[in-house]
């Protein structure tokens, strides 16, 4: 059981220089560098906690400046006080009467609290000896409901609905358990297509994919059409007329040029356009998704959508038909719980991001919660992965015949390698130090 008060938080900045070659790349962010703020939380009987968000490189420093500004709202909290009333810490975190300004529950602030509160899930995670995953799957409907701020969503998901839905997914839920433990949780690749990589690289990755039996692959497009139809193309020749193919904008149009350019791909039969516009343009992602229902292509989106309130518009407008969850961009667990939900009722699949580092081992949790205790279901629904940077984590990911295999240890799966985080910790890390030394970064 989780007892204490948290004694200390520490961050760091930690960057992985995937620039150099090319991981990452999309349409509207050309040179990422993975990184993370990284949070450390402890208690007074020593028992750490390990949370993170997720970021591109520059500007990593101003997350971890808005942690240590919520610091003070964390430090000296009783641990167990935070878990047994989560909903009135959540809306400390994020609703502080002079911090929330910078958000409200977007931004730079609400990345911050999600690293934060993914620290808290851990920390909670690992005092009761389970994955997140299962303690979630194991909690009483209505103690989880308890940790989601309903606020501004009542008019699309009520407690009541969702307790609802919590107490219906209880039939079969130990059979969802077993067949997850037995044989993971479908995934789709993305690892083979950025959108800087030459064609020999992306022929190469994916025939490798195909020989280890992925079935589902995305590609990114969007920077010039003749080059995405070559891509597009290459991808579905070689992965044949069956499989699974999805496009990725990041983005990069405006929404009749969105409607045009996909038109011009439809040859390819893609499941979905992700990210087609502006991901604050809800009536604009209605339209897209209208025009393009005709041709079979549906849209998802998510990754940079910031808070519980923009799904529950996208999912009332009907603008998109992929959820797109992402455990970093929302306030960490306690908001995505209440997407989670409010997808099951609107009867939209939930397929996550987890394109960057680390979020593949947080948002496993999450989608296995999903079909184990709320969805029931794995139709049209799969789990991004991408094989980038699993090994600077204690606890990695598992992918077995193109799926996730539950995690069994305790936590959140957050938890970095020490000597990984040391070594790219921004600037100064062993790392950084060799490449300025080397010129191959200013």
């Amino acid at each position: 059981m989780l007892k204490g008060k948290i004694t200390k938080l520490s961050v760091s900045d930690v960057r992985f220089p995937t620039s150099l070659e090319q991981h990452g790349s999309d349409a509207m962010h050309p040179d990422p560098d993975y990184s993370v703020a990284y949070v450390v939380i402890e208690t007074e009987g020593g028992l750490k906690g390990y949370g993170l968000t997720f970021t591109l490189g520059k500007g990593t420093e101003i997350v971890v400046c808005a942690v240590q500004a919520l610091s003070s709202l964390v430090i000296g909290k009783d641990s167990e006080e935070i878990v047994n009333d989560f909903r009135s810490f959540y809306r400390l975190l994020t609703s502080d009467g002079q911090m929330r300004w910078l958000g409200p529950e977007k931004g730079v602030v609400q990345l911050a609290a999600a690293a934060v509160l993914n620290a808290v899930w851990d920390l909670w995670a690992r005092a009761e000896g389970k994955p997140l995953w299962k303690l979630l799957v194991d909690m009483d409907p209505e103690k989880l409901i308890s940790c989601i701020d309903f606020r501004y969503i009542t008019d699309a998901l009520t407690e009541k609905e969702a307790l609802d839905i919590l107490r219906k997914a209880r039939d079969g839920k130990c059979k969802r358990e077993e067949h997850m433990l037995k044989e993971g949780y479908p995934a789709y690749t993305t690892s083979c297509a950025w959108i800087g990589y030459p064609d020999e690289q992306l022929k190469q990755l994916c025939s490798k994919a195909l020989s280890e039996g992925w079935t589902r692959f995305k590609v990114k497009v969007g920077a010039d059409l003749n080059d995405d139809i070559r891509r597009c193309r290459l991808l579905r020749e070689m992965i044949g007329p069956d499989k699974t193919l999805m496009i990725d904008a990041n983005q990069r149009w405006d929404v009749a040029e969105a409607i045009e350019w996909v038109s011009r791909l439809v040859e390819f039969k893609p499941l979905w356009i992700e990210e087609p516009t502006s991901p604050d343009d809800i009536l604009g992602h209605a339209a897209i998704a209208k025009a393009l229902a005709p041709l079979g292509i549906g849209v998802a989106t998510g990754e940079q959508c910031h808070n519980r309130v923009m799904f529950k518009q996208l999912l009332q407008s009907q603008a998109l038909r992929f959820v797109q969850i992402d455990s970093c961009r929302l306030g960490s667990v306690n908001e995505n719980l209440a997407v989670l939900l409010m997808a099951e009722k609107f009867q939209v699949p939930v397929c996550p991001h987890a394109g960057g580092v680390g979020l593949c081992e947080l948002v496993q949790h999450l989608i296995l919660f999903d079909y184990i205790a709320v969805s029931g279901s794995l139709e049209n629904r799969m789990c991004e992965y991408v094989d980038h940077l699993h090994e600077h984590f204690t606890n990695p990911v598992v992918i077995k015949n193109a799926s996730y295999m539950p995690p069994k240890n305790p936590g959140y799966s957050t938890e970095m390698k020490d000597d990984s985080a040391k070594r790219h910790q921004f600037p100064d890390g062993e790392v950084w130090r060799e490449l300025r030394a080397s010129r191959r970064v200013q």
